[in-house]
C-alpha cells in the first residue's frame, strides 16, 4: 500500500505575474517575475518546505503555463499526480500591484473559466483523500460546478475526526453574492475540524466580524479549532482547551499576498506535530511574516529553521 500523504490540498492554481517594481501601478511597471501561485497550491508548497509529503488536487490548461505548473510543483517537492489538463481553457494568470505596507490589488485572469473549477467528482482519488493526515480545501472551490460537488464529495469521504481544514478564502469576484457563498460554506463546515479565515471571511461564513463571536459560531457548527486572523490585532485561536490570542510578528512588509498561505502551511506543520494552539499560532504567525517580507508567494515560503530563527530573534 502506498504511503499516505501528510497534506493534500484542493483548489486554485495559476501563474503569478508579479511586478519587479513597487509603489507604481501596472501601467508603469517595466518588468515582471513569473511564479507558481494559487492559494491551495501555495499551502502545499509551504507544508513541503517544513518537510512534509504533500500533493495538490487541481487542474491547469493544456498550455505552456500548465507545463510550468507541473515543473514548479515537482521542484518544490509537491506531488503533481492529481494535477490534470483541461482542453480549451488557459491556465490562469494573476497580476498584482505592490504598494507596501498594506495595499496589494490583485487582477485575476480566469476566463472564460478557470480549469481548477473543472475538478470532477469521478476523477478524485478518494482513497488518497481518506488516507491523508490533513486534507485542506478552500471556499473558492465551492464557488462553481463541478468543483463545488467535487469538493463536497471529497469532504464527505474524510474519516470522522481526521484533520480536515476549510480555508474560508472568500473572494467576492468569484461569487454572485456573499449570501450564496455562506450557503455552501455552511454545508462544507459540517465536514471540517479546522477553519481558518480573516474577519471578512468569517463574516461570510457565520455573519459576524466580531472575532470571538465568529470563533464561537464556527465552533458551534462543529469545528474543533477556529482560527480568526485579525490583521494588526494578531490571530485568535479557539479550541477545546480555550482561546489564545497571539500578536503579529513585526517585519518590513514587501508583499503581503502570500502571508496567509505561508501561515496555512505552518499551521499544517503544527497540526501534524500535535502542538498546542498557542505554539501553532506563534509559529504560523512568524511564517506568514517571513512571506510578507518577500516579493513572491511560492518561492517565499520559509523552512522550519527560518521560522524558528525569526521566533528566537536570530532571523
Amino acid at each position: 500500500m502506498a504511503q499516505a500523504f501528510d497534506v493534500i490540498t484542493m483548489g486554485r492554481v495559476g501563474v503569478d505575474i508579479y511586478p519587479e517594481q513597487t509603489g507604481v501601478g501596472l501601467a508603469d511597471v517595466t518588468s515582471f517575475g513569473k511564479y507558481l501561485g494559487g492559494s491551495a497550491t501555495n499551502v502545499s508548497v509551504a507544508a513541503a518546505r517544513h518537510g512534509h509529503r504533500t500533493a495538490v488536487i487541481t487542474r491547469t490548461g493544456e498550455d505552456p503555463f500548465g507545463e510550468y505548473v507541473h515543473r514548479a510543483l515537482r521542484e518544490f517537492g509537491v506531488d503533481d499526480r492529481f494535477v490534470s489538463g483541461v482542453p480549451g481553457l488557459p491556465t490562469p494568470v494573476t497580476f498584482c500591484e505592490i504598494f507596501p505596507p498594506d495595499d496589494f490589488p490583485l487582477y485575476f485572469y480566469r476566463y472564460p473559466k478557470a480549469p481548477d473549477l473543472v475538478i470532477n467528482t469521478d476523477e478524485l482519488d478518494l482513497a488518497a483523500i481518506r488516507g491523508a493526515r490533513i486534507f485542506w480545501v478552500t471556499v473558492t472551490g465551492l464557488s462553481e460546478e463541478p468543483s463545488r460537488s467535487a469538493t463536497l464529495a471529497a469532504l464527505a469521504a474524510r474519516p470522522a475526526g481526521a484533520i480536515t481544514v476549510l480555508d474560508l478564502d472568500y473572494r467576492p469576484m468569484f461569487w454572485p453574492s456573499r449570501g450564496q457563498a455562506r450557503r455552501w460554506v455552511t454545508e462544507a463546515l459540517e465536514h471540517v475540524t479546522v477553519s481558518v479565515g480573516n474577519l471578512d471571511e468569517c463574516e461570510t461564513a457565520v455573519g459576524t466580524r466580531d472575532p470571538r463571536a465568529a470563533a464561537k459560531a464556527l465552533r458551534d457548527k462543529g469545528v474543533s479549532l477556529a482560527v480568526v486572523k485579525q490583521g494588526p490585532a494578531g490571530v485568535l485561536a479557539v479550541d477545546d482547551a480555550g482561546e489564545v490570542e497571539v500578536a503579529p510578528v513585526p517585519v518590513e512588509v514587501v508583499n503581503g499576498l502570500g502571508a496567509g498561505d505561508g501561515f496555512g502551511g505552518a499551521l499544517c506543520h503544527g497540526l501534524l506535530s500535535d502542538w498546542d494552539a498557542e505554539r501553532m499560532m506563534r509559529f504560523a504567525n512568524a511564517a506568514g511574516a517571513i512571506v510578507a517580507s518577500r516579493l513572491a508567494c511560492s518561492t517565499a515560503m520559509p523552512t522550519t529553521r527560518e521560522v524558528e530563527e525569526l521566533m528566537s530573534g536570530a532571523g
